[in-house]
């Protein structure tokens, strides 16, 4: 009969070879110190992070405040431009609006504070905005140019008694121009509101609504002024 084999029997506080041994939070191997569980805090902000963005966002409205006070002195021109529409829309006329990017959510804007209303319950007035009919938009871009998206439209649509108001920061947008001058072409009366010295596009507006200012923001901030006086004047004529 064969010696019986006898294995070593492991003290109970023994670590078994095949599993490591565990580390306790803030130990390692070797006696180093392992890296904490979280990531220190930071802290707060820098202050000059902070200051320098609240700073930016200052000069925006104190540039806001400043071009709605040059507005003071085109309010001649603004309540002009709302007898201009008046009158049209006593004769049966009606308001084309148009515009690229932001300026044709302002030429939207427009369209529906008259359709709709600006502070009044009164009679729908009738204006369209050349941007809002996808297929007539994408048909003309595709089989001729998008220089062309707009004067197709008011060649087609506008008449004398009518009045054209386009919206443009620049006023230099090729289809813009090209839509005041067929506008006039068939009679239409134009309005233009722009900014700066109104570009190219002013050769083309009887009606020149030009912010007092260079800086796009700034200027679609106060055609949006300029579309809600032309309103109220409006809205007031058409509920009385």
């Amino acid at each position: 009969m064969p010696d019986p084999i006898f294995l070593p029997v492991s003290p109970p506080d023994a670590i078994p070879a095949s599993r490591p041994p565990s580390l306790g939070r803030g130990s390692a191997p070797n006696g180093r110190t392992s890296l904490p569980d979280t990531a220190p805090d930071p802290g707060p902000a820098q202050p000059e992070t902070a200051v320098g963005l609240t700073s930016v966002l200052a000069e925006q409205v104190e540039a806001h405040i400043s071009a709605a006070r040059d507005v003071t002195a085109l309010l001649p021109d603004v309540e002009a431009a709302a007898d201009l529409l008046i009158e049209a829309f006593t004769r049966g006329g009606t308001l084309y609006t148009l515009g690229n990017g932001g300026s044709a959510a302002d030429a939207q804007h427009l369209t529906g504070e008259l359709v709709g209303h600006y502070k009044r319950d009164r009679r729908p007035l009738p204006a369209v905005t050349l941007t809002t009919d996808a297929t007539v938009m994408t048909c003309i871009a595709n089989d001729y140019s998008y220089e062309d998206v707009f004067a197709r439209q008011i060649r087609a649509l506008a008449r004398p008694g009518d009045v054209v108001a386009a919206f443009t920061t620049s006023g230099n947008s090729p289809n813009v121009v090209s839509a005041l001058e067929t506008a006039q072409t068939n009679g239409a009366v134009t309005v233009l509101f722009g900014g700066g010295d109104g570009g190219a596009a002013a050769k083309f507006a009887d009606r020149l609504l030009l912010a007092p200012s260079s800086e796009t923001p700034r200027i679609q901030e106060i055609h949006t002024l300029m579309l809600h006086m032309i309103s109220e004047k409006v809205d007031a004529w058409a509920a009385a």
